[in-house]
Formats: structure tokens, sequence, C-alpha cells
């Protein structure tokens, strides 16, 4: 493991990196919420995303992020889109002076880009973020956007775990390599397995194209979820932490399954 796990140096990229017969008929109505209508390849050693697919991944972009000694620096982190106006991420891309995870209005400058695979491209969405809420569980932040995406399919949460063995995929903006790190120009996608669920965590191990492909500095908040046929896919986890990348061991994924109900009140709290 490397001195520190949690990839966040000062300077630059974040990478930190059940339910009762009630909930589940919650669940129905927050799909209806979330889809806003009525009853789809920057991952270490990933691929790239061809044009039109998983297009409601995320790429967020920070400015002016203060530090305890009065300077600011610039990062990235990565997400999904779950509803018109909200976007999910890890709970620590958004934080005080201090590092420490917060709510309420964005603490520092913050965009969106939804629906595109390549910072050329034109198409899709750029868009403010103006609020983020941290999760009661883990890992995780669902923040809300200046203005509704109505052309995106959102990305809808899985209501229970994984379990071991299964293949979840991966969509992320981060870096190729944690030597020289900078966020992808081009949206990045694998595959991992599940060898861990634990209470808030989910972990994973690279899987296709290649055993080290990996979450990476600037993946933080990055979906997994679950493909299968005739199916959308459901959200299981989110970029959370680990290793130097590219990497072949575990990584550390943030549970979602357990905040589905959270996420359903937070989201018809805040219109």
């Amino acid at each position: 493991m490397p001195a520190n796990p949690n990839r966040e140096p000062l300077a630059v990229p974040y990478r930190r990196r059940a339910f009762t017969a009630v909930l589940a008929a919650a669940i129905g109505v927050l799909a209806l919420v979330l889809s806003g209508s009525a009853p789809a390849l920057a991952v270490a050693d990933g691929t790239p995303v061809e044009e039109g697919h998983y297009r409601f991944a995320v790429k967020l972009t920070m400015t002016n992020i203060p530090r305890p000694d009065g300077s600011h620096y610039n990062s990235g982190c990565s997400g999904a889109l779950i509803a018109p106006r909200w976007i999910i991420t890890a709970g620590h891309c958004f934080h005080d002076v201090n590092r420490t995870p917060v709510s309420g209005p964005v603490p520092y400058s913050t965009t969106a880009t939804i629906g595109r695979t390549d910072d050329a491209d034109t198409n899709g969405h750029v868009i403010d973020v103006i609020e983020d809420y941290q999760a009661p569980a883990g890992d995780i932040a669902i923040a809300k956007l200046a203005s509704p995406v109505r052309d995106i399919a959102p990305l809808l949460p899985a209501t229970s775990a994984p379990a071991d063995g299964e293949i979840l995929r991966i969509t992320g903006w981060g870096s190729l390599s944690d030597v020289n790190p900078k966020p992808a120009s081009h949206l990045q996608t694998g595959q991992v397995k599940v060898v861990a669920v634990s209470d808030t965590v989910v972990g994973v191990v690279g899987y296709l194209p290649k055993p080290t492909t990996s979450g990476c500095l600037y993946d933080s908040g990055a979906p997994y979820f679950v493909e299968a046929p005739h199916r959308a896919p459901r959200l299981v986890s989110l970029e959370s932490n680990g290793p130097a990348c590219p990497h072949a061991l575990t990584e550390t994924t943030a549970r979602v399954d357990l905040i589905v109900g959270w996420i359903f009140q937070t989201i018809a709290g805040h219109r």
C-alpha cells in the first residue's frame, strides 16, 4: 500500500476515491421521480467509451478550492446523473478548508459535464452544481444541479447489495495512472469483480480488460454499476479510495443500496 492510500495530496486530485415493503414501494415512486417521466469505456487500464454510451456519466470540475494556508487549487471528481436535477459522487469531493465533508451550498465553484465522452465534444450539458448533501452512511454525497437534464436517462440505484463474484462496470474521468496524474480528456470504462461486501463498503478487483483495471486519481465518485440483458443498469457503489493505480489489489467503493431511502427523501425535500 502507498504511504497515502486515500490518494488526497493537498494540491491535487480527489480519489478517496434491507429495505421493508414500504421502502420497496417508495423505490417505485423514486424511479419515476429520478427518470423524470413514467414507467448504454479514466479508469487505469480501462478502455475509451464509445460515443453515445453511458451518457449518465458525470465529470466534475472544481476550482478555487481553499487550503488552510490561504492558497487555492483546482481538482475534480467523477459521478453519475441519478435524477434530472441530481448527481451522485463521493462525499469527500465536497469539503471545507480542513477537508471535512460538508452539506449545503457547494463550498467552491463546481461544474458538472454530463452526456459527453470527450472534452472536445459539444453535445451534452455543462451545468453549475449549487448544493450538496452528505449521505448518512458511507463516502457518498448527492448534489443538485442549477438546471435539469431531461434528455439523458439517469442511472438508478440498486436496492440490494451485490453478491461476491458479481461483475460491475465503472465509468470515470480520472487519470490513467498515478504518474503525472491529470483528469482524462475521454471517458474511460472497465469491469471489476466484487470480492468483499461490508456494512458500507464494496471491495472490488480488476476484471476486464485487465486484472489491473482500477479507479485512479480524479475518479472519486465514479459509478460502479451492474449490467444485465434487457434491463437498465443499476448503480451499486461509488469510487472511494485505493492503492496507487493501476493495480491488481482491492479497491474500496461506497455502497449505495443502504441509502436509497435517504436519496429519495432528500430529493423530494429539496426540489
